[in-house]
């Protein structure tokens, strides 16, 4: 997006993804909308702080379809499409809700891989420019504007009058927040911030429960780390620092959802969330309710890394040979099985296997992070052990 006063940027940010609706909804293809959507954009930062508009959004609209219409007249190869397209409608009031909620279904739409429907969401609806994504997603810049292109080549192929599959985008946002932060892109801050622009266009129960698992976590990212980068475990955080605005606003939109009785896995994620916010210690908090919430999530999902995060919590709510035995039964090839298994047999007193299962899951870790914690555990073990 072109550099404006912060003011004027997020005005405009606020109102890009619309106004790219409004322009494939008349029938432009996604490409060519956003390209006149970024012309229009620039003739904004150029006249409105000397002749700023009544409405912001109409005059964008009426912009950009001045310019896609020219661009369309300019290209004798795309003479076709010149037919199908309209004169330029009469001014009037601009749709808001129903066009911005479609341009969300269009960017996450199937044919599309879950990491260009991310970057597509996040240039469309977001309004980030593609150096910020590629900085946030630590790639070139070159290969993450090729992944946009191929993505707006692959959405301008599709038809905008279907009905969107509210899952896809909640799946596709729930990507974005898990992103975290990194450049100079807040994307959980982002993640928070489109998911609400989505609750208020859609009265959705599920929508309201990826809300509030957003905002729970969220609340606890400041005790995540240590100074020194390292990960702290959820025990051992400093709840006084966590945010009990945000995680009363979550348990609002949460117990609302709930009441809806149409219950979803983000509901269920989020309960769980809540029954971790909600204890003054650790100590205090209710795993016979969260192991409940995730025999119900398990229900929803079928997922094995779902039933090895019951696993612990089997083993907080009824000892660690509880926990262990629900842990034999899954894979133990499944993601941070070995950490879970270290756990559970620390818990159990077998120290010896405790630190040999850590030292393994640190082999396998994804992140350095996670890796040095559990490197520090087999050595705090392995110290133990020689006393």
């Amino acid at each position: 997006m072109p550099q404006v006063p912060q003011m004027d940027e997020a005005l405009l940010r606020s109102l890009t993804p619309s106004v790219l609706a409004v322009l494939v909804r008349r029938g432009a293809d996604f490409a060519a909308a956003e390209d006149a959507v970024q012309d229009a954009l620039i003739e904004a930062v150029r006249v409105w702080p000397t002749d700023a508009p009544r409405d912001a959004k109409g005059w964008l609209v009426t912009v950009a379809w001045r310019k896609f219409l020219d661009a369309t007249r300019a290209d004798t190869a795309r003479r076709r499409r010149e037919d199908r397209v309209d004169e330029e409608p009469p001014p009037g009031p601009t749709p808001t809700a129903d066009d911005t909620l479609q341009l969300y279904f269009l960017c996450a739409h199937p044919s599309l891989t879950p990491s260009s429907a991310v970057a597509l969401t996040l240039r469309a609806v977001g309004g980030l420019t593609t150096r910020q994504i590629a900085q946030a997603y630590l790639v070139p810049e070159a290969t993450m504007a090729q992944r946009i292109s191929r993505a707006k080549r692959t959405v301008s192929r599709v038809r905008f009058d279907q009905p969107g599959d509210v899952a896809t985008v909640l799946r596709v946002l729930y990507l974005v927040f898990n992103e975290g932060y990194s450049g100079d892109v807040d994307l959980a801050a982002e993640a928070i911030r489109l998911t609400r622009q989505l609750a208020a266009a859609i009265d959705h129960p599920e929508v309201a429960g990826l809300l509030a698992l957003m905002l729970l976590h969220h609340a606890r990212r400041a005790t995540r780390t240590a100074p020194d980068g390292s990960l702290v475990p959820l025990a051992e955080q400093d709840r006084s620092r966590w945010d009990t605005a945000s995680i009363a606003e979550g348990i609002a939109l949460l117990q609302t959802a709930l009441a809806r009785d149409r219950l979803g896995e983000f509901q269920a994620q989020a309960a769980i969330a809540a029954l971790h916010a909600d204890a003054p210690t650790a100590e205090e908090t209710d795993w016979v309710q969260i192991v409940e919430w995730y025999d119900e999530l398990a229900r929803l999902t079928d997922s094995p890394i779902v039933r090895l995060n019951r696993a612990v919590a089997v083993g907080e709510a009824d000892g660690p040979r509880a926990g262990l035995a629900a842990l034999a039964a899954l894979d133990d090839s499944l993601p941070r099985h070995a950490a879970v298994a270290a756990y559970l047999h620390e818990r159990d007193g077998d120290l010896t296997k405790a630190a040999r299962l850590y030292a393994e899951a640190a082999h396998k870790a994804p992140n350095l992070a996670e890796r040095d914690h559990l490197t520090r555990q087999a050595a705090r073990l392995n110290a133990r052990r020689s006393r």
